[in-house]
């Protein structure tokens, strides 16, 4: 059975017909097309996929697309500006947060929602925050700084 959900993604109003068991993660992905979001491991544990629906970070595996009808989803593909990158995704630049950059997104996505929660986290609350962010390829030491400075950056 197919449902139309309708979502504001990225500033832009969208919709696709989808199966009802489609998870938000595979709409985003495979119906409209913003490839930014990853799958790692369906299962919820790694975090590759966060995106925020209505302001707050969710890992999109988690939710089916029905559930997000009528919501507004950002995903990393809307968070630069004008061709211009955001404080946070030049922090992780800058900083070398990243290396294969597959949890880049999803990092940079849980690091936005912490920020407006809290302007000015330390290294403990950001290591706290991005507990369910898993990085095969780093010791996480380049993220917290990046995150740090791209907070930092958001602030002035």
């Amino acid at each position: 059975m197919t449902i139309k959900v309708s979502i504001t993604l990225n500033g832009e109003k969208v919709s696709a017909e989808v199966e009802t068991r489609t998870l938000l993660v595979e709409m985003i992905r495979d119906h409209l097309g913003k490839t930014g979001t990853h799958v790692g491991c369906d299962t919820s544990q790694c975090g590759a996929c966060v995106v925020h629906v209505n302001g707050a970070s969710i890992k999109s595996c988690t939710m089916l697309a029905v559930q997000a009808q009528g919501s507004e989803v950002l995903t990393i593909e809307g968070v630069a500006r004008n061709g211009k990158l955001h404080p946070m995704q030049e922090a992780f630049r800058e900083h070398h947060g990243l290396q294969c950059g597959f949890c880049t997104p999803g990092m940079i996505m849980s690091a936005l929602d912490l920020v407006s929660h809290n302007p000015d986290p330390d290294d403990h609350e950001i290591r706290e925050w991005l507990e369910g962010n898993l990085c095969r390829c780093t010791g996480y030491q380049n993220i917290i700084r990046a995150i740090s400075a791209g907070a930092k950056a958001m602030r002035s």
